[in-house]
């Protein structure tokens, strides 16, 4: 079975669909025109470029290549979390705390199922490694920036009462034990959702995928209930390790706030407070 080509005109009329929206945006001052097409646009130009170099790193096996691709991927996964903050750390180490959790939790699940689950060979194949670590970070990045989000903006809307806590002898954790359990339940709804109603609501990408391209459907079965645990445990330990740098950048050595000092909000555009 093969799948039936798309060309320009057949993306073109999709594309109509978007812009019927941006214009019900502008028609009702709902202002989400503008971001709605500038993200349509990197849409078509990123998966555009993409796609090329996609198809030449397909041709060979060369691990640092696909390192390169990989370190590319999760900067742009970092940049984008922090980018999309309300309440801001600070400096551009910024980058780090986003960066770094997904690092150390959907990669590393990247190379523990590619090496010990699905044993390719060899592991950092470009055929498996790309995409899986794509689908991995693209959910642990909406994952980990509305955790963030939640958390530093709670925290600044009760720094008051975290100061109180602080001062009736609490240690950090402590002070922040209810904010930072709300933040990773916000978190966590998104792929807790998309598990839940997988198979009766939605078909998931790469199950649908693999369908389309040919695959019988108990082992898109399989393999999308490989990437769904996945997703949630990449999800679920990114979360927690980037509220944990959070925290630590929220408080000094002596558990004491330096929230104000730490982070400013963005009140609208190009304002600070």
């Amino acid at each position: 079975m093969n799948v039936m080509p798309l060309g320009a005109f057949e993306l073109g009329l999709a594309s109509l669909l978007v812009f019927l929206l941006a214009f019900l945006s502008y028609w009702n001052r709902m202002e989400i025109e503008r971001p709605l097409l500038i993200a349509a646009l990197r849409t078509a130009v990123q998966l555009s470029l993409i796609g090329l170099v996609l198809n030449a790193v397909f041709t060979t096996v060369n691990f640092y290549l696909v390192a390169l691709i990989w370190t590319l991927m999760l900067a742009a996964a970092g940049w984008e979390v922090m980018s999309r903050q309300k309440v801001v750390v600070k400096g551009p180490g910024r980058f780090f705390i986003g960066t770094s959790s997904m690092l150390l939790s959907s990669f590393s699940i990247m190379v523990l199922t590619l090496t010990l689950v699905i044993k390719v060979d060899p592991w950092y194949s470009p055929r498996y490694a790309i995409p899986i670590l794509g689908m991995l970070l693209g959910n642990t990045m909406n994952g980990v920036a509305l955790a963030m989000n939640t958390f530093t903006n709670l925290a600044w809307n009760r720094w008051q009462v975290i100061e109180q806590r602080l001062a009736l002898g609490q240690t950090s954790a402590e002070a922040i034990e209810d904010i930072w359990r709300e933040s990773v339940r916000t978190g966590l709804i998104p792929i807790i959702n998309s598990m839940a109603a997988a198979g009766l609501v939605s078909l998931p990408g790469m199950m649908t995928g693999q369908i389309l391209a040919g695959n019988t459907a108990d082992e898109a079965v399989r393999y999308q209930i490989l990437i769904m645990f996945m997703i949630s445990s990449g999800t679920g330990f990114g979360v927690i390790l980037s509220l944990w740098l959070m925290r630590r950048k929220m408080f000094d050595a002596r558990d004491r706030l330096r929230l104000k000092e730490s982070f400013y909000r963005i009140e609208s555009a190009g304002n600070k407070k």
